[in-house]
C-alpha cells in the first residue's frame, strides 16, 4: 500500500509534475480579480506536495505579476486554456453530450466545480499515482461532485478502451472528450492509437478538443524565459518531457473519418477574452494550436476507408466556443 509520501512523490515525477505547475497557475488565476476561470481545489494539491509546497498560489505572492515567465506569462496560458476547454466541454453537454471523457485529466477538478446538466457522467482517465493523490487531496477536502465521476487509471500510450468500456462508458451515446495537455508528451504511434480509439468509440455529435505544436522551434525559441525558468526554479523541464519526432496530422487523420474540425491558437482567445498571453519575440507559445473537432457521421455506419482529407472549417463548430 502506498503512503501518502509516496503519492505525492509518484506525482512530482514526470509529467505528474506538471500537473502541479497548472493547479499552481490555476490557483493564482483563482484569486484574481479577473479570474478567466475558478478552481477553488488547486491550491490544495499544490499545498499537498512537498515538490510545490512552496510554489505560489495567489497573484501577491508573484513579483512581477504578469510580467513573470513563469507564474505570469505561462500561468495566464494555463488559465486561458481552461477556461476555454471548460466553455468546450460545457457547450458540448449542453448540446447532448452527457458523456465527458478527461483523458490526462491531471490534478483539474472539472466534476467538481463545473455547472454540469443534469444526467452527465465524468470519466477521469490518468495514471494510477495522478488519481490516487488527487483522490486523498480530495477527500481532505470532503469534496462532492457536481456530476458522476468515475475515475479509471491506465497508461494512455498503451490501450485503455478495454477499461473505459468496463467502466460504463457507452459508445453509441455522444460524448465530450477532452485531451488537455496531453499529446505534447506522447510518442507519435501512441497519439496515432488515441486519436484512432477516440475515433472508434464515437457517435455521431460526440466533440474532441486537445492542444498540439505544429511545428519545431527554433533553438532560440526554445531557450526563451517560459522553458528556461520553468528549469531552473521548479525543476520542469518541459522540452524534455516533450515527445520528439515528425509528429501525425491528427487534425487531417480526423476530417478524413468525417469529423468538421477547426483549428485555433491560444491569441483568437485572448483576443476574444481580453486577457491572457500575447505574442512576444521567440514566443515559447507560438507553435501552440487548440484543436476542437465535431463527429457528424452516422454513429451506426461502420467505419469506411478514410477519404480525401477536408480543408478544417473557419467557423466555430460544435462544442467550440465562437471566436469573432
Amino acid at each position: 500500500m502506498r503512503t501518502a509520501a509516496g503519492l505525492t512523490d509518484e506525482v512530482a515525477r514526470g509529467v505528474g509534475r506538471t500537473a502541479l505547475l497548472v493547479a499552481a497557475a490555476r490557483a493564482i488565476e483563482t484569486h484574481r480579480p479577473d479570474a478567466l476561470a475558478r478552481d477553488p481545489f488547486a491550491e490544495h494539491f499544490v499545498r499537498a506536495a512537498a515538490a510545490s509546497a512552496g510554489w505560489p498560489v495567489r497573484p501577491a505572492q508573484v513579483p512581477d505579476g504578469d510580467a513573470d515567465p513563469l507564474w505570469g506569462r505561462l500561468g495566464r496560458y494555463f488559465a486561458l486554456r481552461t477556461r476555454v476547454l471548460d466553455d468546450h466541454l460545457l457547450r458540448s453537454a449542453h448540446l447532448g453530450a452527457r458523456q465527458v471523457v478527461l483523458l490526462g485529466a491531471g490534478l483539474d477538478c472539472r466534476a467538481y466545480r463545473l455547472d454540469w446538466p443534469q444526467g452527465c457522467v465524468v470519466y477521469e482517465v490518468d495514471t494510477a499515482g495522478v488519481l490516487a493523490f488527487k483522490q486523498t487531496v480530495l477527500d481532505r477536502l470532503r469534496a462532492t461532485p457536481a456530476a458522476e465521476r468515475r475515475t479509471l487509471a491506465a497508461d494512455l500510450r498503451d490501450d485503455w478502451a478495454d477499461a473505459l468500456l468496463s467502466a460504463g462508458f457507452d459508445p453509441a451515446a455522444p460524448t465530450a472528450w477532452l485531451a488537455e495537455g496531453l499529446l505534447l508528451y506522447l510518442p507519435a504511434p501512441a497519439e496515432r492509437r488515441l486519436v484512432a480509439t477516440i475515433d472508434r468509440l464515437s457517435a455521431a455529435d460526440s466533440t474532441l478538443a486537445y492542444e498540439i505544436k505544429d511545428l519545431i522551434e527554433s533553438p532560440r525559441v526554445r531557450s526563451s524565459p517560459v522553458y528556461t525558468t520553468a528549469r531552473r526554479r521548479i525543476g520542469i523541464d518541459l522540452l524534455a518531457l516533450f515527445a520528439t519526432g515528425p509528429r501525425p496530422d491528427s487534425a487531417a487523420d480526423l476530417a478524413s473519418h468525417g469529423w468538421t474540425v477547426t483549428i485555433r491558437t491560444p491569441y483568437d482567445f485572448t483576443r476574444r477574452h481580453g486577457r491572457g498571453p500575447l505574442p512576444e519575440p521567440n514566443d515559447a507559445l507560438a507553435a501552440n494550436r487548440w484543436i476542437f473537432a465535431a463527429a457528424s457521421r452516422d454513429a451506426q455506419a461502420p467505419v469506411a476507408t478514410p477519404r480525401a482529407a477536408e480543408p478544417a472549417s473557419d467557423r466555430s463548430g460544435p462544442g467550440e466556443p465562437p471566436v469573432p
